[in-house]
């Protein structure tokens, strides 16, 4: 389907699939749990108490969040992407906000539980791979709200598509033109710094200013997500009294099933805690740095994971079999 470049509509449909106010909840809410949790997590660490118990349950729930938030916003810019030729600039740059949001959110998980995720090589390559899916997408995403931001095409009801087409009519840029230029190459820019970081921090071997990079990061990912979130509300449908262009309808502010599920999804990483507070599931905690063994208690103390057969030992860096070692990111 080739998008309509000579005559904007009025006003378009809403799309609760991408804007609605269960989908902007969801993304919302699961961010400040994963926050909360996160900060909660490098405090603890930070307080350098060995005599505390693991944070099974909040690690545990903290990775479903994640998990969940980062597959979530992969997600919506696929659709998004997948429907260019009809989706206007409005709905596009409220995408990009969501993935935003999720990229926070995965990188101050990845600052609480980065130790989890270096000891097995396939959890941390997995993260690795989310994290390029999600920077390619939000690059892709960044440079399509750059060229609207050039075309003026940002207030105005022509799909995000017409962007490429000159033949779409022009009309005089807005006063603000040159900060959203700016502020949209900065948004850029700091996706790709930050991914490098975050992949530096994620396969290092070393654990200098390890503490300090953590409350660093997390200041930062925090602002990170109070900024994306700050834009969503401001411009939403959902939560804004008026918004940049005319919706045809309020489907955005209605509580349909698929808003509802969108919310309920929030209770599936409960589940997961609650069967292991009834021991129907034993989670084995983070190796802690004072067991001379490398041992971690389960949740009883006087519990252990005792040794099997073939049991291999667990380090606080596991290479991955292909290449690199525990002190050399290349050579074996």
């Amino acid at each position: 389907m080739s998008a309509n470049c000579a005559n904007a509509p009025d006003a378009v449909p809403s799309d609760a699939g991408v804007a609605g106010i269960g989908v902007l909840l969801s993304f919302i809410v699961t961010a400040a749990i994963s926050l909360v949790i996160s900060a909660s997590l490098i405090f603890q660490e930070t307080r350098r108490k060995t005599s505390q118990k693991p944070s099974i349950l909040r690690r545990k729930l903290l990775n479903s969040y994640s998990d969940q938030q980062i597959l979530t916003g992969i997600g919506i810019q696929s659709v998004g992407l997948a429907k260019t030729a009809t989706m206007v600039p409005y709905h596009f740059f409220l995408i990009w906000m969501l993935s935003l949001l999720s990229m926070a959110v995965h990188n101050a998980t990845l600052l609480a539980l980065a130790r989890d995720f270096r000891r097995d090589w396939v959890l941390r390559w997995m993260r690795q791979l989310l994290m390029l899916v999600n920077l390619v997408l939000s690059s892709v995403y960044g440079i399509y709200i750059f060229r609207s931001v050039q075309d003026n095409l940002t207030n105005r009801t022509f799909p995000i598509a017409c962007a490429w087409d000159p033949a779409t009519p022009d009309r005089p840029p807005p006063g603000d033109r040159g900060l959203s230029y700016v502020g949209t190459i900065l948004v850029i820019a700091g996706n790709v710094v930050i991914f490098l970081l975050a992949t530096w921090y994620l396969h290092s071997r070393a654990q200098r200013f390890y503490a300090i990079f953590q409350v660093v990061g997390l200041i930062l990912m925090t602002a990170f997500a109070v900024g994306a979130t700050v834009r969503v509300a401001y411009l939403a449908d959902a939560f804004a009294s008026g918004t940049p262009i005319m919706l045809s309808d309020a489907g955005e502010r209605q509580w349909s099933f698929g808003q509802l599920l969108s919310v309920g999804m929030l209770l599936l990483p409960l589940v997961s805690v609650v069967e292991i507070l009834r021991g129907e599931i034993k989670c084995a905690p983070p190796v802690a740095l004072d067991y001379p063994d490398d041992k971690g208690q389960l949740l009883g103390e006087d519990q252990e994971l005792r040794p099997n057969l073939g049991f291999q030992r667990k380090t606080d860096f596991q290479p991955n079999p292909f290449w690199g070692s525990q002190t050399n990111l290349f050579r074996k």
